[in-house]
Parts: C-alpha cells; structure tokens; sequence
C-alpha cells in the first residue's frame, strides 16, 4: 500500500482526501515512480474544482514531480530501475508516494539537479520554454510585459528573458513581491493594486507600447493586456487564475490594433517525444548553467496539499511550491 490525494467530487480544498492505495504494476510502455518530491501548480487547482473535468471519480491530482524508477513495463527501453527522472505531464496522480505513467512522459535527471528542483520546476520551466523561446521566439532588445512577475512561472521567465537579453515589466501584487521580481531580472515592475498597469507600460516605453503579453491570470486581466499592446503585437493567454476568458467578441482584436492571440499549453508544444527532450535540455541547460535558479518557496508535505492549494489560489506564495511525500 502507499499514499496518495484524491478526489471523489469536484470542490474546495476540503474534498482532497490522503487515502492508502495499492499502486499498479506498469503495464507495456510505463513505468512507476518513487516521488521524491511533487510539483504544485494551478491546474490543479483547475482539475480539482471542475473547471477542467477529470477522466473518472475517484482521481488522483497533479501531473509533476520527480524521484527514481521502481519498475518498468514490458517495451521500456531509455529508462531502467533506479534512474532518477522527472516529469510534467501525463495522467493525473503525481500526488502520490508511487505514480504510474507513460514511459514516453519521463526524462533522465542530470545529477547536478535535485528531486526538489526539477519537481519545482518542470512545468513551470518548460512553460517558459515554449513561451519564450517558441510562441514569441524571443531573439534580444525586446520589451514585453509579464503578469504574476513573482509566481513561480515569472520567477523563471523574469530570469531566462534576462539571460537572453530581453526587458520584463512584471505585474504584482505587493512591493515584496515586486523586489522578488527584480531580484530575478525584470527591468520594471508595477503593482498592479496601486497602479495604472496601461499607463505605466505607456511610459515605460515611451508610448510604443509592448510587441507581447504572457497572461496567466486570464478574466481579470484580459483587457488590460490587450491596451498593452503594440499595434499586431501579440496575446498569450495561458492561465486563468483570476477565472477563464469568456465571452470575447473577436473584433475587439481588429479594434485595438490587428492584434494576434494564442491560447497555448504545454501539451500542444510538447506533442512529441523528440519535441519534449529538446525542451527539457533547453531547461536543463538554464538550470545547470544558473542562468535560471528555481526558487522553492513553499514546501509542504504530501497530506498538508490542501492546505499548499489554498495558499496558492489566494496569491500568498511567491516562487515555486512543492509537496513532499
């Protein structure tokens, strides 16, 4: 027996529940895990609530994490017992002491980066990867703006635009968070409940505006981002903190200047084996170089999740959080 979160119904945080399960044995093209460590993210916050619908009840939460094979199934070649991985997608479970997933979903960890890192930073980082390096190809001299500067995507992007030379005006919430941002490479910050968040990029780029806008928070920002925009610049939404965009009449792209927007994910960037390996040397690369640094600022234990997922949705971590079984 091991243990694990699950849900039996979508909710609030009280409907995970720390249960004992019996783990399956890998069936041809899987393997299973020994978590050493577990990424917290906000899809699965997503996933618990119902805003995205999970496959069958009960069900495991999160996708991340990283530790060492416990076993292989049938067919399983480029990873054996006792190689440290990690992984970010895959079928929901990672909250978990042992996790079953496609083999094809794993990658061997470097042994200059720890469980604790890469679980922290899988998702997040290669996040940052596609949307940096491959949905607005990032080439240097560039200044665009970041919301949710000091969460735990933004604390990467802050750093890994920096290193490419690029200048981030971060959004955030507080002067802490705002100092945290900075530390990490933004080049400005504005926080975003005492300002004008249009008015300050209209002057922080003396009225050119920004050529793209990474959004994570979604509904309440979505407006915002768009008067941020330089004429045919771009719009990438990849969250919904703050509740999904609903509702958009698409002329309003035409009416704020021949906008451009996307809705990406990591699953439609990471969409094959060799596309994923690239990504996750890229990150590698970042990590071992220390170029990028993940910053772990909240851990808690495996059984404590609801308590790192109520922290988390009400914007009170900064960094990344981990959960540790």
């Amino acid at each position: 027996m091991a243990k694990r979160i699950q849900i039996a119904r979508p909710g609030g945080p009280e409907v995970l529940e720390y249960v004992d399960f019996e783990p399956a044995a890998p069936k041809a093209g899987e393997v299973r895990v020994k978590n050493h460590a577990v990424g917290l993210n906000f899809i699965d916050i997503y996933f618990r609530t119902g805003l995205y619908p999970v496959p069958s009840m009960p069900s495991g939460l999160g996708t991340e994490g990283a530790g060492v094979i416990e076993a292989v199934g049938e067919g399983v070649t480029h990873v054996k017992e006792g190689d440290r991985v990690a992984y970010a997608q895959g079928p929901l479970g990672s909250y978990s002491e042992l996790h079953v997933l496609p083999a094809a979903k794993v990658i061997k960890l470097p042994e200059d980066i720890a469980f604790e890192t890469a679980a922290a930073g899988m998702l997040k980082g290669l996040t940052v990867q596609y949307l940096l390096r491959q949905t607005f190809p990032l080439k240097g001299g560039e200044t665009i703006l970041f919301h949710a500067a000091a969460g735990g995507v933004g604390s990467i992007a802050c750093q890994w635009a920096k290193a490419l030379g690029v200048k981030v005006i971060g959004t955030v919430g507080s002067a802490e968070k705002a100092e945290l941002a900075k530390k990490n490479g933004a080049w400005a910050t504005i926080n975003y409940r005492e300002e004008d968040v249009v008015e300050r990029v209209r002057e922080l780029t003396d009225g050119a505006m920004v050529p793209v806008v990474y959004d994570s928070v979604g509904k309440d920002t979505w407006l915002t981002s768009l008067d941020c925009l330089a004429p045919r610049g771009l719009m990438v939404s990849f969250g919904n903190s703050s509740g999904a965009v609903e509702g958009v009449n698409v002329g309003i792209l035409n009416q704020k200047g021949s906008l451009f927007l996307t809705r990406p994910s990591l699953n439609g960037y990471a969409d094959t084996r060799e596309r994923f390996e690239e990504m996750c040397l890229d990150l590698f690369d970042m990590l071992e170089s220390g170029k990028v640094k993940i910053d772990i600022a909240q851990r808690f234990k495996l059984e404590e999740a609801a308590k790192a997922q109520e922290s988390l949705a009400s914007r009170q971590t900064t960094g990344s959080t981990i959960l540790i079984p």
